[in-house]
């Protein structure tokens, strides 16, 4: 490999870890916000759609403590998204 094909691999490469924390957060506090949003404008039937996570998140459920456990679950998908995302474009970038 000569010095300018390792350069050019080297400013492709992602930062894995960075990608999973931005993606974790995003989709955490999107779903954080989304929760608290529904819980304050109340009503008799507060976030029916939103509440079927509940089934797919265990412990989730749209109310202020519900907030926080999905933001802990949609952090930790985030983050294994985001992980998976820099992962793979490592290896096609290192493929070429």
């Amino acid at each position: 490999m000569t010095e300018a094909e390792d350069m050019r691999t080297t400013l492709l490469r992602l930062n894995a870890r960075a990608w999973g924390i931005a993606i974790g957060l995003l989709l955490g506090l999107g779903l954080f916000i989304a929760t608290v949003i529904l819980v304050l404008r109340g009503g008799a039937q507060v976030g029916p759609h939103l509440s079927l996570l509940g089934v797919f998140l265990p412990g989730y459920r749209v109310s202020i403590a519900g907030a926080f456990i999905g933001f802990a679950y949609a952090f930790f998908i985030g983050y294994a998204l985001g992980r998976l995302i820099g992962l793979v474009y490592n290896a096609m970038a290192r493929s070429d």
